[in-house]
C-alpha cells in the first residue's frame, strides 16, 4: 500500500476499515500498487508542537524525510512552542487562525503532524482546515505497508493499522450525527458503526492467531539456527544508516539497499565465516525518535531477533553532524533499552566514514575512541570489524582432535550440523580423524572421542580418551 493511495484515502474516512470491506475480504489486505513512476507528489504542510527553546527546523526535519520517504512533497510549515499541545486542536486557538491562513496559501492537499493526534484532535484539524490530516503514526504506518514483503510484516502493518484506527472509527458517521436526531436517524448510524467496529475486532483477533501461528514457525527456525552454536549478531540502528548495505559487505548476501527509510522491515539472516568460524547476521528494522509504542509492540518479529542476539551492533552514520550523530545514537539506545535488549554487548559501529574529510574523520575518532570506523559501500574497515567480532567470541571454541570410528557414522553428522569448521578429516583404519574447532558448549557432547596430540603426518593415532 503506498502512501499516497493511504493518505488520499483519507478523504474517504478517518479510517480505512468500511463495512464492506471486511464482509467481502477478510483475507489479508491486498498489496496496492506504488505511484507511477514520475507521478507528480502530494503536496504536504508539516505542523509540529515542541517545547519553549527547541529547534523547530531541526525538529521537524525527521518528519520531513518521512514525508518524502511517503510520497509527499513537504511545501510549507509551521512550528509551535509550547509545553504541551492543546487537547483539543493540537495547536492553540491563535496558532490555528494562523496555520489556516498558511494552509490555505500554500495549496497544499494534506497535513502533516509531528505528533500521534487524539481522534478529537485529528476530527478538530480536519473541520478546520476542511482537509485531509495525517500524524505521524498514521505516516510511518504507511511507509511500513510500503515496504512489507513477507505475509507476517504485511500481517503486522495490517493489524498495527487497525488498532489505530479503530478509535477513529466514528468520523465514518457523522453525516448521520449532524442530522441533528429525531425520527429516521437514532438507530442506523449507531448499529452500523457498531458492526463495522465488530468486525474490526473479530479481523484484529484473527490477525493475532495468524501472528502467533508465525511466531512459532519463526522460533522454530531461530532454536534450528541456535543448535548450530553459531554466534549471532544483530545490526541495530537509526533508520537509513546502512545496515543492509553492511550486512551485504559482511555476508555478500543481496539485501534491498535502496536510500529510504524503513527498507527494511522483515528480518533478514545470513552467515559468514572468518578464520574457520561461522557466524550469523541479522539485519532488523531502523530505528527513529519517539518510535510509537504500538509499532514497537506490532513489529516485535524484527525486534525479537535483537532480543536472542549474542552480540548487538549498533550502526551510526559518522557522516552526520555531531549534534544529529549524538541525537540519533541516543534515539536506539533508547528504542534498546524499551524492548529489553540494553543489557546485550554491544560494539559501536561509525558506517560511512568515506564521505568524510581528514578533519572530520579526526574528530569523529576523538569523540568516539571505541567505535569501529568503515565504509559498507567501500569495504572500507570490513575486515577490521570481523577480527574484532572474532576477538569478541574467541572463547566460545575450542581447539579439538577427534577419532571416531566409522559404526558412530551419526556423530559425523552432528559435527557438519553444528556449522562446526573441520580443518583436517583423513580416513584411516581406527576410523575418521578429524580436527575441528568446536563451540565450548558442545564440546562435552564429543568428549569421548577426544584424542591427544598430533604426529608430523598429520592426526596421530593416540588412543582416545
Amino acid at each position: 500500500m503506498s502512501t499516497s493511495s493511504s493518505v488520499r484515502a483519507a478523504r474517504r474516512s478517518a479510517s480505512a476499515v468500511t463495512a464492506g470491506a471486511y464482509r467481502h475480504n477478510l483475507a489479508v489486505t491486498p498489496r496496492q500498487p506504488d505511484p507511477a513512476p514520475g507521478a507528480e507528489p502530494e503536496r504536504g504542510f508539516l505542523v509540529g508542537v515542541y517545547p519553549k527553546g527547541s529547534d523547530g527546523a531541526v525538529e521537524l526535519a525527521e518528519l520531513t524525510e518521512l514525508a518524502r520517504t511517503a510520497g509527499v512533497a513537504p511545501i510549507g510549515s509551521l512550528v509551535q512552542h509550547r509545553v504541551h499541545s492543546d487537547p483539543r486542536t493540537f495547536v492553540g486557538k491563535g496558532k490555528l487562525a494562523e496555520l489556516k491562513q498558511e494552509f490555505g496559501s500554500s495549496e497544499a492537499e494534506v497535513l502533516l503532524a509531528d505528533d500521534e493526534l487524539t481522534p478529537t484532535q485529528q476530527r478538530a484539524l480536519e473541520d478546520a482546515l476542511k482537509t485531509r490530516v495525517v500524524d505521524r503514526t498514521q505516516l510511518i504506518l504507511d511507509i511500513f505497508a510500503q515496504h512489507a514483503r513477507s505475509s507476517e510484516g504485511k500481517l503486522q502493518v495490517e493489524l498495527a493499522q487497525l488498532e489505530y484506527n479503530l478509535p477513529r472509527m466514528r468520523g465514518m458517521w457523522q453525516h448521520l450525527e449532524r442530522l441533528g436526531g429525531g425520527v429516521g436517524t437514532r438507530g442506523p448510524g449507531e448499529s452500523q458503526l457498531e458492526s463495522d467496529r465488530r468486525l474490526a475486532r473479530t479481523r484484529v483477533s484473527l490477525l493475532k492467531r495468524r501472528l502467533r501461528a508465525l511466531e512459532g514457525q519463526r522460533s522454530t527456525r531461530r532454536k534450528e539456527r541456535l543448535r548450530t552454536s553459531a554466534p549471532t549478531i544483530a545490526l541495530a540502528g537509526y533508520t537509513n544508516v546502512g545496515k543492509s548495505t553492511l550486512l551485504n559487505a559482511l555476508t555478500g548476501a543481496h539485501a534491498s539497499v535502496d536510500d529510504r527509510l524503513f527498507e527494511t522491515l522483515d528480518p533478514t539472516t545470513r552467515g559468514f565465516e572468518h578464520d574457520g568460524k561461522r557466524y550469523l547476521v541479522t539485519d532488523t528494522v531502523g530505528f527513529i525518535r519517539r518510535l510509537p509504542t504500538q509499532l514497537v509492540e506490532g513489529f516485535a518479529a524484527t525486534l525479537e531477533e535483537t532480543l536472542v542476539a549474542d552480540l548487538v551492533l549498533h550502526v551510526a552514520d559518522a557522516s552526520l553532524p555531531e549534534e544529529r550523530l549524538q541525537e540519533t545514537i541516543a534515539a536506539v539506545d533508547a528504542v534498546l533499552a524499551e524492548i529489553g535488549a540494553d543489557d546485550i554487548p554491544g560494539e559501536l559501529v561509525l558506517n560511512k566514514v568515506d564521505l568524510l574529510d581528514p578533519l572530520g574523520r579526526r574528530r569523529i575518532e576523538h569523540a568516539y575512541p571505541r567505535a569501529l570506523l568503515l565504509s559498507a559501500g567501500t569495504g572500507e574497515g570490513i575486515d577490521a570489524l570481523k577480527e574484532r567480532i572474532a576477538e569478541l567470541f574467541s572463547d566460545r571454541f575450542e581447539d579439538v582432535r577427534l577419532l571416531v570410528p566409522y559404526a558412530d557414522g551419526r556423530t559425523l553428522a552432528d559435527l557438519y550440523d553444528l556449522g562446526a569448521p573441520i580443518a583436517e578429516r583423513r580416513d584411516t583404519p581406527d576410523g575418521v580423524r578429524i580436527r575441528a574447532r568446536l563451540p565450548r558448549a558442545e564440546a562435552a557432547r564429543f568428549a569421548r572421542y577426544l584424542v591427544a596430540g598430533e604426529g608430523e603426518h598429520g592426526l596421530d593415532r593416540a588412543s582416545a580418551r
